[in-house]
């Protein structure tokens, strides 16, 4: 069942226009508001959020879309940290970490 209620979801969220994503949207309420009615309830009220990116511009919803930037820059965080946990005090590494994230900010496509 979960993979269904995942590709309902990905329905809604790669609809080519703002009605296909209300269309999917309704569906999946109606699909799943049974047997899963707090993900739904909790999916209903977010919805203004959830589909705020089809106010922009289509060529900026692949970026828009996607957590890949944040991922990969925690999955370096992540990586590092643990090489360096017994290297040092907890400051130390949380000010790497910090170091870290705002070096790769830099390259992030602003909007």
């Amino acid at each position: 069942m979960q993979a269904k209620v995942k590709e309902a979801l990905h329905n809604i969220w790669q609809a080519e226009v703002l009605d296909e994503a209300d269309k999917a949207f309704y569906y999946c309420i109606e699909r799943f508001s049974t047997k899963y009615p707090k993900a739904m309830a909790c999916l209903e009220m977010d919805k203004a959020e959830m589909l705020v990116f089809y106010d922009y511009p289509a060529e900026t919803w692949r970026h828009i879309r996607t957590t890949n930037p944040l991922e990969s820059v925690f999955a370096i965080v992540r990586l590092l940290t643990h090489k360096m946990k017994n290297c040092g005090s907890r400051i130390t590494t949380l000010t790497m970490a910090f170091k870290l994230m705002a070096t790769a900010q830099k390259r992030w496509h602003r909007f």
